[in-house]
């Protein structure tokens, strides 16, 4: 099964992956690391959510 990166949502195995994992840790995913698709975001003063219309929610 490939994994995506959850920033960019290139395929997790290429490299230059070291930017989106600096930004990861100051920003919510942007993409679902299962299927690439494009997340529903919600950012708030405590924290935040995230959506996938496949795969469901996560929060941070």
């Amino acid at each position: 099964m490939i994994s995506y990166c959850d920033h960019c949502g290139g395929p997790e195995g290429e490299s230059g992956h070291d930017g989106c994992r600096r930004a990861r840790a100051l920003e919510p995913p942007r993409y679902c690391a299962r299927c690439r698709r494009r997340l529903v975001v919600q950012v708030t003063p405590a924290g935040w959510t995230a959506r996938c219309a496949e795969h469901g929610s996560l929060s941070g």
